[in-house]
């Protein structure tokens, strides 16, 4: 990852669509080879955000480049180095694997096509399903297909929006895998997820709240930003306790982790006061707080939808 040199910088981006601001004057810097992601709930701005980023969507204020090239004057420059992954599986499902790799690399007008294609395959381990009907592979395969399809034509940013939705932890798993070694190729990928623990595989991250830009950083920066004590407390009748425990001054959230509760607050010595009297009938223990905890803490805070 080359971070001295960006591939992308947004300066006070905005968009809106009839009168209602999607997106409202975000500034990121993304490096060369990064893997950056994008966190919020549905409706938060992320998939508007990336679009205008890569110039697949016109801002209506703010300014911003990729890979050199100005979103808005050059956005036809920028797109032909951009891979876009939709989060449902958009290939022709009554095509085979290698049909559905050469559609796309005719849409793309690669050069030298069947060459191409059939390295792609063996690349990305589809040979043994070169063959087979995509519309009957499981639910990792279609993923690892629609990769696939995104690298035909050796694209610099890859747009991949929510890619893992509904695929098994070993897909996942091998999807990642796939992603870090496109970053040490230095490709760009800007990532939309809802899971936590993929955005803490992410060299950055930002987190996106009805269109504003609530943190962004390393998930350590942000959770260190974010100025959380959290503390793990395990016992009989948890139930009872997380309710009694929502009730004290100093306690923000309460969220079962398994057999575990983790009781979380800003201010350190009020959340003490608060679990004081607890201490005797519990096991307790302060904890790392996580990525969840951090993100609903500013949620929190965030202005809600219509509310700006």
């Amino acid at each position: 990852m080359n971070e001295q040199t960006p591939a992308i910088t947004a300066e006070e981006l905005t968009k809106a669509f009839g009168g209602k601001v999607v997106v409202n004057k975000v500034s990121l810097r993304i490096g060369q080879g990064e893997i950056f992601g994008f966190l919020g709930p549905n409706g938060s701005g992320k998939t508007t955000f990336i679009r205008m980023l890569c110039g697949l969507l016109r801002p209506d204020g703010g300014r911003g480049s990729c890979l050199g090239y100005d979103i808005v004057d050059e956005a036809d420059r920028i797109r032909p180095y951009i891979g876009y992954m939709a989060q449902h599986f958009s290939l022709y499902e009554d095509l085979s694997v290698r049909e559905n790799l050469a559609f796309m690399a005719r849409i793309y007008r690669v050069k030298g096509r069947r060459e191409v294609v059939d390295g792609t395959i063996e690349r990305m381990g589809l040979a043994r399903f070169a063959h087979q009907l995509a519309g009957t592979l499981s639910g990792g395969w279609k993923q690892r297909l629609a990769l696939a399809a995104c690298l035909l034509h050796e694209p610099r940013v890859l747009l991949l929006d929510e890619p893992t939705a509904g695929v098994d932890p070993k897909a996942r798993r091998d999807f990642w895998d796939d992603v870090y070694n496109l970053s040490a190729e230095g490709i760009t990928t800007l990532i939309s997820t809802h899971y936590m623990d993929e955005a803490e595989r992410c060299h950055r991250l930002a987190y996106l709240a009805y269109g504003d830009l609530l943190t962004a950083g390393t998930a350590k920066e942000v959770i260190e930003r974010e100025g959380l004590t959290t503390w793990s407390v395990s016992g009989k009748m948890m139930h009872e306790l997380a309710a009694r425990l929502q009730e004290r001054e100093g306690v923000e959230q309460v969220v079962p982790f398994g057999n575990t509760l983790h009781v979380s607050g800003h201010d350190a010595q009020k959340l003490e006061e608060a679990i004081a009297s607890f201490r005797e009938s519990y096991e307790w223990e302060r904890t790392e707080v996580n990525l969840e905890e951090t993100f609903i803490s500013l949620m929190g805070k965030a202005p809600g939808e219509g509310e700006r």
